[in-house]
């Protein structure tokens, strides 16, 4: 596994958080939280770090970034899965694609995006034909093509590791013109950072013939931080991109910056938060969302009152600048702790979002509600503690909501061994 890889598998290693001492009712646990699909670590895959999406018939689509039969992999070089539920309620895994760590990619995170046609659209970070990185590619964004009950796979963009970026360990999102965004944590043109770059916002474009790839942002390290975040970016109705660096800014503590599409085919970067840390929010791995006010709404893994990590609140005054609220504070006992999720609002304005640890004895994670409640507070309930087995441990990458107010996620690990595909029922 060369740099890249290996800096995304480290840094998943080190998101345990703390230990907490509860004996959870596992008869109302059981109640809301359903075992969808349960990975072996074979050919189905292990480890499915991703968020998931739905296609119109109701199937679950996701990625696992080990597993499979790719051989050039020990254990596999991970997979593109869909779920698909039958008349009797039970849900089925397919494998859609198995990447082989050549030209294809290898190792993909942070799941698929879909387009109009129902094609889908990753990353991997590593793989590709762009560069070396450490001997096994800089990574790839691709594309699996339907065609009937086959899928093929063909990449758009290999990362060469210069100024283009390396490793996009995020998903990608699209405009209403097609194209597609997203973000690296290494690569680019500044030297900082370790010496492997600062990381890029990056642009494809469709174009004769195939894509092109364009960097609209380089991170330097300085007030605009570095290292692009497992969460996706956050496209909105003018075409601004919202994201998270999860590292440097004015504090160290990591930002969250708009990029504006501005004259000449060139964006302008605005820093709507220099994180501070602890008591205020710090070091943001996910996503940011938005209510229809334009507030952005995100979590942190460490930072809060008790610097266990945090959920936040962005407000644009009628000045410009952005003010930061934190919203709930994690603690240590039965609560969850150091969220990395996205979060997602239901139909009633509450925030769902998921703790990588904390929740029961070996801190195997949570699902969390935020209510809003009197005079701008918000109300934090844990609905769901993860007991590893059989229902999964550590849920990274949030939640998404089906049409009945259900939510769906993965653990990366627990359950069979090798992570699981669940829903919660509220």
């Amino acid at each position: 596994m060369g740099s890249t890889g290996f800096r995304y598998f480290m840094r998943r290693a080190l998101l345990i958080g703390a230990v907490t001492l509860i004996v959870v009712n596992s008869a109302w646990s059981a109640s809301k939280e359903k075992v969808l699909y349960s990975f072996t670590g074979g050919t189905d895959g292990r480890d499915p770090a991703a968020a998931l999406i739905f296609d119109k018939a109701g199937n679950l689509y996701g990625t696992t970034v080990v597993g499979g039969t790719g051989a050039a992999c020990s254990g596999g070089c991970g997979t593109v899965f869909r779920l698909t539920k039958n008349s009797s309620g039970k849900w089925t895994e397919t494998v859609l694609y198995n990447f082989q760590a050549g030209s294809d990619g290898k190792n993909p995170y942070g799941g698929v995006t879909s387009d109009a046609k129902g094609d889908l659209y990753g990353t991997t970070v590593a793989g590709g034909n762009g560069g070396t990185c450490s001997g096994d590619g800089c990574g790839t964004i691709y594309k699996l093509t339907r065609s009937g009950n086959s899928w093929s796979e063909s990449v758009l963009y290999s990362f060469t590791g210069g100024k283009d970026g390396a490793g996009p360990g995020g998903g990608v999102v699209f405009d209403k013109k097609g194209n597609l965004y997203g973000t690296t944590p290494d690569g680019g043109k500044a030297n900082g950072c370790g010496g492997n770059g600062c990381g890029v916002v990056y642009e494809l474009m469709p174009s004769s013939g195939g894509w092109r790839q364009k960097v609209i942002h380089t991170f330097t390290g300085g007030n605009d931080g570095y290292t692009g975040s497992l969460g996706s970016l956050l496209v909105d109705n003018t075409g601004d991109l919202f994201g998270i660096a999860e590292l440097g800014g004015a504090h160290n503590a990591g930002t969250a910056f708009e990029l504006s599409p501005a004259s000449g085919g060139k964006w302008k970067m605005s820093i709507l938060d220099g994180f501070k840390g602890t008591p205020h929010a710090g070091f943001p791995y996910g996503g940011l969302i938005s209510d229809a006010s334009g507030s952005q709404y995100g979590t942190t893994y460490y930072g809060g009152a008790n610097g266990l990590g945090s959920v936040f609140k962005l407000t644009k005054g009628s000045n410009g600048k952005w003010s930061e609220i934190v919203l709930y504070s994690f603690k240590t006992g039965t609560d969850g702790n150091s969220p990395t999720s996205t979060l997602v609002f239901d139909g009633h304005g509450n925030l769902y979002g998921t703790t990588s640890a904390g929740g029961d004895a070996n801190g195997d994670g949570t699902v969390f509600k935020l209510t809003p409640a009197s005079g701008g507070k918000w109300t934090e309930s844990v609905v769901y503690r993860f007991k590893n087995n059989p229902d999964g441990a550590n849920p990274y990458y949030g939640l998404v909501l089906d049409k009945a107010g259900n939510l769906y996620g993965t653990t990366a690990v627990g359950g069979a061994g090798a992570g699981v595909v669940f829903e919660f029922t509220p």
